[in-house]
């Protein structure tokens, strides 16, 4: 990428998406002059690589933004609500990944392969979000479909993996399999209300009405990167036994019929796509080939017989990589050339 060296931050670098902000920022060349790693006090004076050295975690306190262009946060929420307003008072864009601030109308909600035009000029409050994982995986298949065709409506189903709640998420798993392989009760401690090993937890979020915050957020966010206000959309999010990997079943009624083999070529023609689609062959989407892949992987695509203009598919998304970070510094790429 051509254009000036940035000053960058990281908010949450020591976290599972901090790290792999750094590995993003390594392998897509964006032109860094300084980088500012930060934390919590508890995280604080660690140190991680980048680029071949030593950096050390600060933790995060007034002025800590000054200097900066570009402000990553992978914190979560709570530091964000803190910290984005100050960031941007001192001069940092916050490109944020957390659900702070994704449905207020004044921020982007942004997937470079899906609305990069959102970023057309730099937003006047200083903040661009990153949608939930589950929707940039969702949004990068469903565009180019939409492109096509028209969506009239979207039903999917979520089996989300224990490393989008980080690394607790990933802590829990692993202790609860140590424990039930070697004939023990696993402890109850950890983010997933009920056992996740060899388990499903058909709950992410609180419920209202029945619905959990994860469905609605699936809902609101979808609507809004994709620019449809008006799609109808329900979604089912569960808790699956995996470490990395975000899958969704997902049935489409498009406004015109696509057969399956216009659908897979569709697919096959746009960005940030990996078809595997050869059933026959067992050849489809899996977690395991997803993980640490900067594409999303679709594939079963095939018509649904029960209505007129019906899709199937499936597809899967590293959460970590392109389902947080890897997008993140996309978007960094878009907004450093207007900065």
């Amino acid at each position: 990428m051509a254009g000036r060296s940035l000053h960058v931050a990281v908010l949450g670098a020591t976290g599972l998406v901090g790290r792999e902000i750094l590995r993003s920022l390594e392998e897509l060349e964006l032109p860094v002059a300084s980088i500012r790693l930060l934390a919590t006090e508890r995280s604080a004076g660690a140190t991680l690589e980048f680029r071949g050295e030593e950096v050390r975690v600060e933790a995060v306190k007034e002025g800590a933004f000054r200097g900066r262009e570009i402000a990553f946060f992978a914190a979560g929420a709570e530091a964000s609500r803190a910290w984005a307003e100050r960031a941007r008072a001192e001069g940092a864009l916050v490109l944020d990944d957390s659900p702070a601030f994704r449905m207020e109308p004044d921020v982007p909600l942004v997937v470079p392969e899906v609305n990069p035009e959102a970023l057309a000029t730099l937003p006047p409050r200083g903040i661009v979000s990153n949608p939930s994982a589950a929707v940039t995986g969702l949004t990068i298949v469903l565009a180019p479909l939409a492109r096509a065709a028209g969506l009239e409506r979207v039903a999917t189903t979520t089996l989300q993996a224990v490393a989008g709640l980080g690394q607790r998420g990933v802590a829990q798993l692993e202790r609860e399999a140590q424990a039930l392989m070697n004939g023990r009760e696993p402890e109850g401690d950890g983010p997933v209300p009920h056992r996740i090993a060899f388990n499903l937890v058909p709950q992410i979020g609180a419920f209202a009405d029945g619905t959990s915050e994860e469905e609605a957020k699936i809902a609101r966010e979808t609507r809004k990167v994709l620019g449809e206000p008006g799609l109808r959309l329900t979604a089912t999010a569960i808790r699956a036994p995996i470490f990395y990997g975000h899958s969704a079943a997902v049935n489409v009624a498009t406004g015109r019929k696509l057969s399956a083999s216009e659908a897979r070529e569709i697919l096959r023609r746009a960005p940030g796509l990996k078809v595997l689609d050869e059933p026959a062959e067992r050849v489809y989407p899996m977690p395991m080939l997803a993980t640490i892949d900067d594409a999303v992987h679709v594939g079963r695509i095939r018509e649904d017989p029960s209505q007129e203009r019906g899709l199937d598919l499936f597809l899967v998304v590293d959460e970590v990589r392109k389902g947080a970070a890897l997008n993140l510094v996309q978007i960094a790429e878009i907004v450093a050339a207007r900065l």
